[in-house]
């Protein structure tokens, strides 16, 4: 396997006033292409700041990172906004879709700017929702859908436009156990049979058994980087 993301020597921190508070300090971290990496940590350990800078939110006050063979650490907004759309599917806890919009229109969202004629579209997007499990779920706005469905909703629309990068920011933090359960499974689904690399912070460690490596921060330092599953 070949190295997809790697942070080094990475530090942020933000400004209070004359204060500088450190978010991250000094990281150092490369994930397999493949893996699926849960991060873990106490509320203020840095777990989403440091997603942010994998997935080109954010960017370093110190350090390099590198996503899929390019250095982003210096890219401009615009540079990023570009970057993040061929390589960065996102996965939020409260869904973020529009709900006004059917479940086929929020999963052909990221396609709209795409090079594809509307039969096209229309594939993609019967595939997405196929692959989800809510082939016949399509026509149904948000309100009409289970929490469940409509995070399963979100993962067909961050995959649409078959990303080099899943990042998933508490995917299962607004659901019952059972239909967290179900989340998870998909997410090893897409993980182990289709190839893609994940990224999940969590506060759950039920969920976290989940993923093939585990990484536990406090206090923006790393202090376990678990030990990767056998392929």
């Amino acid at each position: 396997m070949s190295e997809i993301v790697s942070l080094k020597n990475v530090t942020k921190y933000y400004t209070r006033g004359s204060q500088r508070v450190e978010v991250l300090r000094d990281l150092s971290l490369g994930i397999q292409q493949g893996e699926f990496v849960a991060v873990m940590g106490p509320s203020g350990s840095g777990k989403t700041t440091l997603l942010n800078l994998v997935a080109g939110i954010d960017t370093p006050d110190e350090g390099e990172i590198v996503v899929a063979g390019e250095s982003i650490s210096t890219y401009s907004s615009k540079e990023l906004a570009r970057w993040r759309a061929r390589h960065v599917g996102f996965v939020f806890q409260f869904y973020n879709l529009m709900p006004l919009l059917t479940a086929e229109q929020n999963v052909e969202l990221p396609l709209l700017l795409a090079n594809l004629c509307n039969t096209q579209r229309a594939a993609h997007v019967r595939a997405a929702l196929q692959l989800v499990g809510l082939a016949d779920r399509g026509s149904h706005k948000p309100t009409e859908l289970s929490g469940g469905q409509q995070q399963r909703v979100a993962i067909a629309r961050a995959l649409i436009a078959d990303p080099t990068l899943l990042v998933c920011d508490e995917p299962t933090g607004d659901l019952d156990r059972q239909m967290a359960e179900q989340i998870l499974n998909l997410l090893q689904i897409v993980n182990r049979d289709h190839g893609k690399t994940i990224v999940m912070v969590t506060h759950d460690p039920k969920a976290a058994e989940r993923a093939t490596r585990q990484l536990h921060l406090d206090k923006g330092q790393l202090i376990d980087a678990g030990t990767r599953a056998a392929a």
